[in-house]
């Protein structure tokens, strides 16, 4: 398939300031030379504990932040920007879909009102085209053409993710970078959200960035998986083939971690020791195996730790501490 996203040694780096006059004491490396391709109609998952890099990569993505290194392109085209005429461009073709809708709709207009804006600074249609067009949204998402005169405090949280999935709809986009858009609902309600995105994807061909800390979500959604740890993607694969034969230590960890349904299960999941280290002053060898105090941490210290292909398609990051080799 043709690759639509490429997403290349990308670097986010932000300063620590500190002391009286608040000057660059340390840097935080939020995300540290990532590298990701996804093809035309592909969902690729990206999963990861909280302060892993999953959402600074797609704030980058999107051009919310501004990349210390690397490079991103779209179409073989490089994004150098989203600012001016080729940053509208830009714009058009990479939607987002927050976390929190609560935070990012806005409050004081009505929902009409937020669906409309993208076509506003774009200049698109006359008046009753973009009427027609918000219509069109409100009923693709689920929701009744009179929720366009209401306000999003008015909703339930579903009701208002629906709305937020509607917003990044409006423009027609190519790529819709979706930031843990199901975490903060209900059980009941993340049901109906992920079948609405599942059904939005078949309909309209779009290609998706998934990101979630829950593998069980994650894998109803994604053709392929990667894992990020610590600013780092560590294992990437065919959704199946990473659930079936996960090859990372830390994987093995995130998908022993899934609840099951199963009472029997109860007490058999394995507690993933130890904390994550700091962005700021990462260890000199494998965090992973830093953080287990793995024997063979030493091991790993000032080696190149690169994406492998062990097999079609599974990449992983080649660690004698995480990635022992099996004795023949």
């Amino acid at each position: 398939m043709k690759t639509l996203l490429e997403i290349s040694k990308l670097k986010v780096h932000f300063p620590v300031k500190g002391g009286i006059w608040m000057r660059p004491v340390a840097t935080c490396k939020a995300v540290d030379g990532v590298s990701l391709e996804i093809a035309k109609g592909e969902t690729l998952g990206l999963v990861g504990e909280s302060g892993c890099g999953k959402s600074t990569l797609a704030r980058t993505v999107v051009g919310l932040n501004v990349p210390t290194a690397g490079k991103i392109l779209l179409d073989g085209q490089k994004l150098g920007g989203f600012r001016g005429k080729q940053g509208k461009k830009n714009r058009k073709r990479i939607q987002m879909v927050f976390q929190d809708p609560a935070e990012s709709l806005n409050a004081r207009h009505t929902v009409g009102q937020i669906l409309e804006e993208p076509l506003l600074v774009h200049r698109m249609g006359s008046q009753s085209e973009r009427n027609s067009r918000v219509k069109e949204l409100l009923n693709l998402v689920g929701l009744a053409e009179n929720a366009a005169n209401r306000y999003p405090f008015e909703f339930s949280g579903g009701q208002r993710q629906r709305i937020g999935i509607a917003r990044a709809l409006t423009l027609n986009p190519e790529v819709l970078v979706l930031d843990e858009p199901v975490s903060a609902l209900d059980l009941s309600i993340r049901s109906q959200v992920i079948n609405l995105l599942m059904d939005l994807k078949n309909r309209l061909g779009l290609t998706c960035l998934f990101i979630a800390h829950d593998l069980s979500v994650v894998r109803h959604l994604s053709d392929r998986i990667a894992v990020m740890y610590l600013g780092k993607v560590i294992e990437v694969a065919p959704a199946q083939e990473l659930l079936n034969n996960p090859l990372h230590g830390y994987t093995r960890s995130l998908i022993e971690s899934i609840p099951q349904p199963d009472p029997k299960m109860h007490g058999k999941f394995s507690v993933l020791s130890g904390e994550v280290p700091s962005p700021i002053n990462p260890p000199p060898g494998c965090p992973f195996g830093y953080r287990i105090r793995s024997e063979l941490y030493t091991e790993s210290i000032g080696t190149a730790l690169e994406l492998t292909e062990v097999s079609p398609g599974h990449w992983i990051q080649q660690c004698p501490c995480c990635c022992p080799k099996k004795k023949p």
